[in-house]
């Protein structure tokens, strides 16, 4: 979550008159993140959260994002329910961006999570491919390995500049991940970006899933892969097992992993640290002079690339 747009009082109150959610008592930006502008909006009827969709959100992806987001609160999902207005709209105009207003869920997201974290944090993603089973809308992973080429040619002559062998590190990735992708893996609806800070806990219990504006349709296993990436490094780089074995212990409580997902984790694993290596590359490479948080390095993915490639076996997880 971050603030690119900035709203002021006076829109805030003529954006609420089309809500029946009470009188604002308190607005103010939420300086995380690095995609949509988000505000933290308190009124007499409750808490709620304003986001204004910007950079890689489209406009026409948004009946996606909050149908499913409705889907899932419905299936018992712990996740924010978009507020319809008072003419029945779950978007709205602000300052030319689209945007929308979603309940507030209570809960803190863990910077350094813990293994019994990662275990519930596993045990909700597979509750998310559960919930997600019936859900009538599709939309494609862009930034699979399909969008990955434009990412390299956009970002391969500058790589270097950021980290010497990036570049390189980079191509050779692209290309042996490409000759190599699973096909055929069960598929469905998948989080794509299910980071610790966008998982909720309160007392030790996931309390909330956030962020769904990269959920699309894809391997299941590949969300799984993007966790293990998320979760399950150290600050130094290095690879935790135990977390990584909790991880996928708290998902297989919930939806066991068949054979062939098993054997594809390692290639998995390298594409999505491929993945969130290109888009923090190509953002840390084009910063947006507007936002108020600078983009997160592509540095810690790149570590967590070198790793995937040399795995051989799932094993290496901790399965």
């Amino acid at each position: 979550m971050a603030v690119y747009t900035e709203v002021s009082f006076e829109v805030l109150e003529a954006l609420l008159e089309h809500y029946d959610v009470g009188a604002p008592t308190s607005f103010k930006g939420i300086a995380e993140g690095v995609e949509n502008s988000n505000y933290l909006l308190q009124t007499t009827k409750g808490n709620f959260i304003l986001t204004l969709y910007e950079k890689r959100v489209a406009a026409t992806d948004l009946p996606f994002f909050l149908s499913l987001m409705r889907h899932l609160a419905a299936q018992g999902l712990p996740c924010p329910i978009p507020v319809m207005s008072k003419s029945g709209a779950t978007t709205a105009q602000v300052n030319g961006r689209p945007a929308a207003i979603l309940t507030f869920l209570e809960g803190l997201s863990l910077r350094r999570p813990q293994p019994a974290q990662c275990h519930a944090a596993g045990e909700a993603l597979a509750q998310l491919h559960v919930a997600g089973q019936g859900f009538g809308m599709t939309r494609p992973n862009a930034l699979g390995p399909g969008g990955w080429h434009a990412l390299v040619e956009a970002t391969r002559n500058e790589a270097d500049r950021v980290q010497e062998g990036l570049a390189a590190l980079i191509t050779r990735g692209h290309d042996q991940l490409l000759a190599h992708w699973p096909h055929g893996l069960a598929c469905g609806i998948i989080h794509a970006d299910l980071f610790p800070d966008n998982v909720l806990f309160v007392d030790g219990a996931v309390s909330g899933l956030i962020d769904f504006y990269f959920a699309c349709n894809d391997a299941l296993a590949y969300d799984l892969a993007v966790m293990l990436n998320a979760w399950c490094f150290e600050g130094d780089g290095s690879f935790n097992v135990t977390k990584s074995r909790a991880l996928l212990k708290g998902y297989r409580r919930v939806r066991e992993l068949d054979a062939a997902e098993l054997a594809a984790m390692p290639v998995l694993c390298a594409g999505a640290a491929l993945r969130f290596t290109l888009t923090r590359l190509y953002d840390w490479l084009h910063p947006d002079p507007g936002a108020f948080v600078r983009p997160k390095d592509p540095r810690e993915f790149a570590r967590a690339l070198r790793f995937h490639l040399s795995v051989r076996s799932a094993g290496e997880y901790g399965i």
